[in-house]
């Protein structure tokens, strides 16, 4: 019995190794119906084109009914600036006695530009040419970074510095009169304020013209302002760097910087307002300045700005090289942003001084206007104007008045 028992049960442990096993039924009935259910999502999920597109299609009525209830809205960008960025620059001005060939450069150079654009010849102190006369007669701007020329002739008058001493900024930076024009440096200028004081810098403005009319009797300019104080926003040091307090009209500025194109001499502006004025020009002498020792010593900055400084759009070719000053800065009385360039080129013949002052919004800056003078210039190369003689009258050279005593 016991062997008949033990035979069965070798059989039964036999048959089980033999058959292979499978998993359970439940398992499988259950990764089957997973795998159904996915394919019946896809399935579901794909529909025809047809199908979507008018599922996707309104109404016509209903979406327009649906947009006329929703209100609209308009963002408006608020800006602190209260004059146009662009506008015509040309309206209401008088050109019978103009140049015609330097105006049509001044208004191709400035473009959409609103400001102004003034030419003079600085050996006569005539007025070739005013684009925008109205900003131009009656406006005074704050100017900028390109009253540092003027502190800088006066550091060097004064012997406070020459052109290669160093002046220590911050840390281990120093830098010297032709490397701080070029870059518009605010530290070295407002250290030259402060060394030079409020009396000085006054003083060496007047010299120039500044806080008086440029124009022989142009009763239309004004004449701009001069503080008789150090001003309260960063006194003289703002004074020496932003020209902070300073009213200035480009034809105020396009006088100085004559000045230092000619030598020395600040010559009465005049603007021919007919033909008959402009055939009978003759010049007329405000004063002579004694600043010919420093011309050398200021003009390496002032080629150093067209160069590789803020004003290297105005240079285009290197025969021709255009020394000048930048000034950017925003005036707080306007309020308007300002961009200043003032410039002459260092020609033989028919040497031009063109101040550009451009006013605006965040656009507008010095670099902007060194480029519209820059293209000033280059036209009127293209043209041989340079090249030319151009005959003056000696008859009326007078020096009517002496400056400026301390």
């Amino acid at each position: 019995m016991r062997k008949l028992v033990l035979a069965v049960f070798v059989i039964s442990v036999s048959l089980l190794w033999a058959v292979p096993t499978k998993p359970p039924a439940r398992k499988t009935a259950a990764k089957k119906s997973g795998a159904a259910a996915a394919k019946k999502r896809a399935a579901s999920s794909k529909k025809p084109a047809g199908a979507t597109a008018t599922a996707r299609k309104k109404p016509a009525g209903a979406t327009a009914t649906a947009r006329k209830k929703r209100p609209v809205t308009r963002r408006v960008r608020w800006t602190p600036w209260k004059e146009p960025t662009y506008a015509d620059s040309t309206i209401g001005d008088n050109v019978d006695g103009e140049d015609l060939v330097v105006r049509r450069a001044a208004v191709e150079a400035l473009g959409p530009y609103n400001g102004t654009v003034v030419v003079a010849d600085p050996n006569t102190g005539r007025v070739l040419t005013i684009v925008n006369q109205k900003l131009a007669y009656k406006s005074g701007f704050q100017p900028c970074s390109t009253f540092k020329v003027l502190v800088g002739l006066a550091a060097l008058s004064e012997g406070i510095i020459d052109r290669d001493t160093p002046i220590h900024l911050y840390g281990r930076t120093s830098m010297n009169l032709t490397q701080a024009i070029a870059k518009s440096n605010n530290l070295y200028f407002e250290s030259l304020g402060r060394k030079l004081g409020f009396e000085k810098v006054s003083y060496y403005a007047r010299l120039f013209g500044l806080g008086e009319r440029a124009t022989l009797g142009g009763d239309a300019e004004q004449p701009g302002t001069l503080p008789e104080e150090p001003p309260k926003n960063g006194g003289v040091s703002m004074m020496c760097s932003f020209g902070e307090g300073i009213q200035l009209s480009p034809l105020q500025y396009a006088a100085a910087i004559s000045t230092i194109a000619n030598g020395g001499t600040l010559y009465y502006l005049q603007h021919p307002q007919t033909q008959q004025e402009a055939d009978g020009f003759q010049p007329r002498v405000k004063r002579h300045l004694e600043i010919q020792p420093w011309l050398a010593e200021i003009k390496p900055g002032m080629t150093g700005t067209t160069e590789y400084g803020t004003g290297r759009r105005a240079a285009y070719d290197s025969s021709e090289p255009i020394l000048g000053k930048t000034g950017t800065c925003t005036d707080r009385t306007s309020p308007t942003h300002l961009g200043w360039f003032g410039s002459f080129n260092n020609v033989d013949r028919n040497r031009l001084v063109v101040v550009v002052l451009l006013t605006g919004g965040r656009p507008v800056n010095g670099p902007v206007a060194s480029g519209v003078a820059g293209n000033v210039y280059r036209a009127l190369s293209e043209k041989s104007y340079f090249a030319q003689e151009r005959l003056h009258s000696p008859a009326g050279l007078v020096n009517s008045q002496a400056c400026c005593g301390q």
